[in-house]
């Protein structure tokens, strides 16, 4: 077990980025916490220690998101020492409770920056660092004004992450089922292509009736049903599976139009020789 914990911790991580709304999100927490601290008269001689240990956080919080490839160790390192801040921070004045929505703002780079089980670990470790936290100084009945508030919306941070990596890998499937399609269509094009070259001057009228008539229709028919594909899994990805099973199905029967049609040519050509 040690030495797995000691391969994991050498290894390497690649951080995901956060769109622009949980950045807003951090960002406004973090000021929050800073302006109510420069207001807050009860802490006047306290300030410039929380002013201090805030900075710290925000660096911190800032320079994480500058990395790309990390040491894992070094990933949970940060997390600790921002516990660490925050804990301090709660030490220091326990009744400026504000500070512990910092949580959050860790809770949103766990969410991130791990996936898995670390990452259900670390965001289970910061629920509990903001009740106990609060709860140790405070006292149990004082905890509960501040601290299920914090603790939901940490549950609702780690949701819609793994709501949006849902949608991501959807998404991704989606998108290499269109390609599937594109690759069949292409194939058909191909086929079609092979027929023309074939068939016999005296079968050539006949098939080409046939292909327009049939295959024709049908490649077209796929042709926007794709395109309608693309269109839905930009705006609506929800339709896009009912999309995918008509695609599905028309070229199918393309694909048995065409064999029918190759079929009776090769045996034209047979009877002719």
């Amino acid at each position: 077990m040690i030495r797995g914990l000691l391969r994991y911790l050498g290894g390497s991580q690649i951080l995901r980025k956060p769109d622009k709304i949980p950045l807003i999100c951090i960002y406004l927490d973090i000021a929050a916490a800073i302006a109510r601290t420069v207001t807050f008269s009860q802490i006047s001689s306290l300030r410039m220690q929380y002013l201090g240990l805030e900075l710290a956080f925000i660096i911190l919080c800032s320079s994480a998101w500058w990395l790309t490839h990390p040491p894992r160790w070094l990933l949970h390192l940060y997390f600790i020492i921002q516990c660490a801040i925050v804990i301090l921070l709660v030490a220091i004045y326990p009744q400026f409770d504000f500070v512990i929505l910092l949580f959050i703002v860790l809770t949103i780079q766990a969410s991130y920056f791990f996936s898995g089980r670390v990452r259900l670990a670390w965001v289970s470790a910061l629920v509990l660092l903001s009740w106990g936290s609060m709860m140790y100084f405070l006292g149990f009945k004082s905890s509960l004004a501040t601290t299920p508030t914090v603790i939901a919306a940490e549950i609702v941070v780690l949701a819609y992450v793994l709501v949006n990596e849902g949608i991501e890998i959807a998404r991704a499937k989606s998108q290499a089922l269109l390609n599937d399609l594109g690759e069949i269509h292409r194939k058909l094009e191909l086929y079609t292509n092979q027929v023309e070259e074939l068939v016999s001057e005296q079968e050539r009228n006949r098939i080409s009736a046939t292909l327009h008539d049939t295959v024709s229709q049908l490649l077209f028919s796929i042709s926007l049903t794709a395109r309608a594909a693309e269109l839905l899994l930009r705006d609506d990805p929800g339709r896009l599976p009912q999309e995918i099973a008509r695609l599905k199905t028309m070229t199918t029967e393309a694909l048995s139009q065409l064999r029918s049609l190759i079929a009776q040519l090769k045996l034209s050509d047979d009877k002719s020789q």
